[in-house]
């Protein structure tokens, strides 16, 4: 009976281990009616990966674990400034959505030059 039980260890042992991650929570969408404080606080508080910042510019970028969703985040200076701007798969597409909360002509050019990272690729 014990050798029986000794057995079976390994596999108990490997269907233990074999369960699904839990699913990853949805990325928080963007609400304009909150202030671009507010908004920007929430966005951080996910578990993001942050991206290491170019100095050059005045953005910071995140993105959730699974890499279905980025959001970037203007620092003063950067066209459009207060902005919070997310991309997000939606089956085979990326869809740009965002907060303009400054010069609606520097968020313009902003959402402008994030629809064009869509379309970069390595070579």
């Amino acid at each position: 009976m014990r050798a029986a039980a000794l057995t079976l260890l390994p596999i108990l042992t490997l269907f233990a281990c074999s369960e699904a991650d839990a699913p990853a929570a949805p990325p928080l969408a963007l609400d304009c009616a909150r202030t671009f404080s507010e908004l920007s606080a929430a966005v951080t508080a996910q578990p993001l990966n942050k991206a290491p910042g170019d100095p050059a510019e005045p953005y910071d970028y995140y993105s959730t674990p699974d890499g279905r969703a980025s959001y970037l985040i203007t620092r003063p200076g950067a066209p459009g400034h207060p902005a919070v701007m997310m991309q997000q798969v939606k089956g085979a597409d990326v869809v740009t959505t965002g907060c303009p909360y400054g010069d609606r002509a520097g968020y313009d050019q902003l959402h402008a030059y994030l629809d064009s990272l869509k379309a970069w690729t390595r070579k």
